[in-house]
Formats: structure tokens, sequence, C-alpha cells
């Protein structure tokens, strides 16, 4: 654990891009990516995906990591490095982690509910249509379990760069890629007969994720599929919430940076796929085979797939390896959320980390609290007709993040120029896509998440269907 205010730094290159894969696979690889990937034509959407993360993503994660090496600072202190008058794009970095990072936890929480119910043998009861809605709204038991879940989160930060973040990314992100392949395999191989004798196997919805379907696309449907492969590659890898400028201050100026982002890039792309392989092919077997009862959110991960786990002999065995899974990427993701926090405070305070984790955790505690209550005894608190979560959600996801992205591409392109970037890769690594950067960041990357931004409060106030 690091003394006083002194920053760490990763040990190598393996350590800052488990840590930042870590960060970038999240719930959102696991319940929305499926969902969308069968919505929008299986490999069709895949393929755009994969198109904008080798572009769109490459660009702003790209950013994000030189602008935290350069400065060696948390966003806040280093945005202002790059220019005094950006200081208050740092103070909206800094925000976001804050405002996510409760009711994340409070999603985790309601991982631990799931996994703890799956381990005493309640899986079933678990399937029930009233179990969720039931538990989320009672008083106690989400709070309870926010604080079971924070507690964890914390004390891996509490433990410093690395003794903490790098050594149990070097743990739990290898874990969770053999857990994904292999519960992935083991969806292939499933299959169920219905009450009118069809068979349904896990091949079969294999077919319907990875092979695309271009039956009767229209230049809208094609559209539709952009947008939704454009936003979730957005949400997906950490960027414009100061994780990645966060971790990429720890990174020690020899490490090959652009080969690091690669990894990232591929971890992250891979996780997403994996979720689908693992997901997608169970749910096609025991849902009728109609790929319309897949759904997003947390109505996929704690009602659709309960009642799959519940259809199966060994459906304890899968529920349990399902939701630890689950558990590693929330619990990864939340760990990069509240050190970016941690790491502000730092920096700006010069408090301790032991003091920082602490203040964070009574913030976490507050707002985490009105989040998991939201929908119980504080139900009657809203916000736009959301409740507390789903706001927060919104506010953060759908409003803050495009618009710091967006003002980082500005920053870039019209203040500090494109060269301050390049020399900072250039000084450790061979910028073979330096040209797609520029071309990207000055002129797509901006059109890009004004679409984004747009298209996600559009979808929130009822105005499109996403």
């Amino acid at each position: 654990m690091e003394k006083g205010n002194k920053r760490g730094n990763f040990t190598g290159s393996i350590g800052f891009v488990l840590a930042a894969a870590g960060s970038a696979v999240g719930l959102g690889n696991i319940w929305r990516f499926p969902y969308l990937a069968a919505k929008d034509g299986g490999g069709t959407f895949i393929l755009v995906y994969i198109i904008l993360a080798l572009t769109f993503g490459f660009t702003l994660l790209t950013t994000d990591v030189a602008i935290g090496r350069k400065t060696g600072q948390s966003p806040l202190n280093a945005y202002r490095m790059i220019h005094p008058k950006w200081g208050g794009l740092g103070i909206l970095a800094c925000i976001i982690p804050v405002v996510i990072l409760p009711y994340y936890c409070s999603i985790g929480g309601w991982v631990l509910k799931y996994l703890g119910t799956f381990i005493t043998g309640h899986g079933v009861e678990a399937a029930q249509d009233g179990y969720f809605p039931g538990y989320i709204t009672s008083v106690w038991q989400p709070i309870i379990w926010l604080f079971i879940y924070l507690f964890l989160t914390a004390f891996v930060v509490y433990r410093g760069v690395n003794k903490g973040i790098e050594n149990y990314s070097r743990i739990l992100m290898p874990i969770l890629l053999v857990m994904i392949v292999g519960i992935s395999i083991f969806s292939m191989t499933l299959s169920h007969s219905d009450a009118d004798g069809v068979t349904r196997s896990g091949l079969q919805g294999l077919k319907v994720y990875l092979v695309p379907n271009f039956s009767g696309m229209t230049l809208k449907d094609f559209v539709i599929v952009f947008v939704d492969a454009l936003g979730q590659l957005f949400f997906s890898i950490s960027v414009a919430m100061g994780i990645m400028v966060t971790y990429g201050s720890y990174v020690k100026k020899e490490t090959n940076l652009m080969k690091s982002i690669n990894q990232i890039e591929f971890f992250d792309t891979l996780v997403a796929l994996l979720a689908g392989l693992m997901i997608i092919p169970a749910v096609f077997a025991f849902s009728g085979g109609n790929p319309d009862d897949l759904q997003a959110g947390p109505s996929l991960m704690f009602i659709t797939l309960p009642k799959v786990f519940a259809s199966m002999g060994v459906g304890r065995i899968a529920g349990i390896l399902f939701f630890v899974l689950v558990l590693l990427a929330a619990a990864t993701s939340a760990i990069s959320l509240l050190e970016t926090s941690v790491s502000t405070f730092q920096d700006e305070l010069h408090w301790s980390r032991p003091r920082c984790c602490i203040l964070m955790a009574v913030v976490m505690i507050v707002i985490g609290t009105l989040s998991s209550m939201g929908y119980g005894a504080l139900d009657f608190i809203q916000f736009f007709g959301m409740a507390s979560l789903d706001f927060f959600d919104f506010l953060t996801n759908s409003v803050m993040m495009p618009l710091a992205a967006l003002a980082t591409c500005f920053l870039i392109v019209r203040t500090v120029g494109f060269e301050r970037i390049a020399r900072e890769i250039e000084q450790s690594s061979a910028f073979k896509r330096k040209k797609l950067y520029m071309f990207f960041l000055k002129y797509l990357a901006p059109i890009f998440l004004v679409i984004i931004l747009l298209s996600s409060i559009a979808n929130v106030l009822g105005i499109i269907s996403m």
C-alpha cells in the first residue's frame, strides 16, 4: 500500500492491460451486448461493432490513456496540465465516477444476493416472477448486500495500485476469461424439448448469434444497428469517466502504449463476443426458440436467466458459475471507478490513500443507499419519472459521458493539437494508426458522440425505442 499521498505505478504493461481491460469488461458486456446482437441481426451487429472498436473506440481510448500518461495525474489535474482553461472538463470527468459508482455497487449487491441464493439451493425460488421485484423493493436486503459489495471493492483499492488493483487484476481477469469460455462451450451443448416435443439446441442459437442476417434489411434497419453498436461500444470501453486517464497516469514511460491499447481493445471485444456466446444459445434453447424473448439489462440477468437455469438439470451449478462470473466482471469495473475517485482526492487534497478510501466509502454509502431504496421505501422520490438509480444511470451515461468525450475531442483538436498526443505515444511505440486517429478525432468522433448523446436522451424520453 502506498504511503501518504505518493502515487503508485503499474509494474509492467500486463498489469495495466489487465486492469484497464477489467474496467472495460463490465455489466454492459454481459447484459446488453447479447440482447443487441440478437435484436440487430446477429453477425451484422458484431461486424459493425468490431469495425467501430478498431476506429472510433481506438480513438477515444488512445486519447484518454495518452493524456493520463503524459500528465501523470488524475483527471482533475490532468486536464489542467494539458490546458489551464480546460480545468472544468477535469471536474466533469471526476464527478462522473463519483455518481456512477454508488448505483453500480447497488447492482453489484444484487449480483451477490443472487449468487448467495443459488449457493444456498434456492435457485428455483429466484426463477419465480415476483422474486426480483420483491427483493429490490424490500427495505433492508438491498442495503445489506450493497454494504458487503462496497467493503470488498474498497478493500482492493485500499491496498493500492500494485498490491491491490494490479495484483487482483492479474488474478481476477484470467479466472473471468476461463469461466466465460467454459460457460460458452457448455451453453452450446444445451438442448431442450418443449411440451410439443420440439427440440431446440444451443447450436441453433449460435447460428442466430453469429450468422449475419441481411434479409429484408432496410437503410433504417442498418441505421438502428449502427446506433446500437455505437452506443454499446462507447459505454463499454470506460472512456469519458476518468478511468483510462487515471490508469494511464500509472503507466511507465517505457511501456509500449500502442501494444497495450490494442490488447485492451482485444480483451474487451473478446469478452463481449463470449458473453453473447454464453447467453444467446442458452436462452434460445429454453425460450421457445424466439430470439425476441431475449431482454436487456436487469430483466435478462435477474429474471430471464434464472428461469433458464431452473429449466436445466444442472441449474444450481450453472447459476453459481454464472453469477460468480458476473461478480468478477462487475468487481473489476467497480474497482476502476473507485480508484479514479480515490486518485483524484489524493492528488487534489494530498491525503493518504486510506483516508481517501474512507471518504469515498462514506459518499458511496449515502448515494448507494438512496439508489438501493429507490424502488422500495423511497420509490415516491422520482426524477423526471425515474427512480433514483435509473436517473443516475441516465444522467451519467446518456448526458455527462458523451459531453465529456465530446469536450475532450475539441480540447485536442482545437486547443492542444494532435502532435502533443502523438509525441506521447511515439516516445515508446510506433503510432501506425496515426492518420486514422487524426481523421476520426477531427471529423467522425464528434459526430458519433452527438449521435450517442441525442439518441440516448431520445430513448429515455420515449421518442425512439432502442
